[in-house]
């Protein structure tokens, strides 16, 4: 399955209901938000709740590490996600914040069936889906069977051997201002790891917030990346979250997804490692 599906599909979905919909809107109010208005059927997924477990320091794991996969796994259940489920999720950050996040969980566990929607809420509304507020109905299913997370992460010592050897292409996602060290908005450090080459995860999206073209973005990644095979490339952000939206886009793409470093720069910029 491709993995985004644009409005106009989404509307033809939900025409013959055969999709479970995930709301995946963070930072403050995102809960109100949704009460107050979401596409038809859709679940709300909060970030630091569901799909992540803060750890009591961030210096080990950052901001949002992963939750416990077994956790995970009920919370699936929960939704009404089964194996052969058709799940979308969307944000209102053309993916960024954390559909992509969901995505990449997803796939992470196993699932298949999963995509974003190209262009988050802004491009359901405008394709004319209408919006309902209040709770949805929601059909629970067993635990989703999970072992372990399938696709390729990084460990804080997996970059600092590559920050030191170079056995890696450190990605940095993050706004060109913070990567430089310019400025800081969430963490305790400015900066960036050294040897981390800078890619903004904006640089995915057209003007229109939604993702340029299968080939324009692989033709971007290929001359970014160079000599280095995807599965020698580890991408990272502030916390693990927008680094998924270029993980996303490596898919799109048609590319393998390289590594993501779930603790990102919440926890280096945290454990004394030196910054660039």
């Amino acid at each position: 399955m491709k993995p985004l599906v644009s409005a106009t599909e989404l509307k033809e979905l939900l025409a013959h209901e055969r999709a479970v919909l995930l709301d995946a809107r963070s930072g403050p109010g995102a809960r109100a938000r949704y009460d107050e208005a979401h596409l038809p059927g859709a679940q709300f997924v909060d970030l630091d709740e569901d799909l992540a477990r803060r750890a009591a320091n961030p210096a080990h794991g950052g901001r949002h590490p992963l939750p416990p996969i077994a956790d995970f796994g009920t919370l699936l259940g929960k939704l009404g996600i089964a194996r052969d489920t058709h799940v979308i999720a969307y944000d209102d950050k053309s993916g960024a914040n954390a559909a992509a996040r969901v995505w990449w969980m997803l796939r992470a566990v196993g699932h298949a069936d999963v995509q974003v929607l190209d262009g988050g809420l802004q491009a359901a509304t405008a394709a004319g889906i209408p919006m309902r507020s209040g709770a949805e109905a929601r059909a629970t299913a067993a635990p989703y069977p999970v072992s372990a997370w399938q696709l390729p992460t990084a460990s804080a010592h997996d970059v600092e051997r590559a920050s030191r050897e170079g056995s890696a292409l450190i990605v940095d996602v993050r706004e060109a201002p913070r990567y430089r060290g310019e400025v800081e908005p969430i963490d305790l450090v400015a900066g960036h790891i050294p040897g981390a080459e800078n890619l903004p995860f904006a640089g995915n999206l057209a003007s229109d917030g939604r993702f340029l073209a299968p080939e324009t973005l692989r033709s971007v990644y290929e001359a970014f990346i160079g000599v280095h095979a995807p599965a020698d490339v580890v991408v990272h952000c502030g916390s693990g979250v927008t680094a998924c939206h270029t993980l996303l886009g490596f898919a799109h793409a048609g590319l393998p997804i390289p590594k993501l470093y779930v603790g990102s720069w919440s926890e280096w910029s945290r454990n004394d490692h030196p910054d660039g």
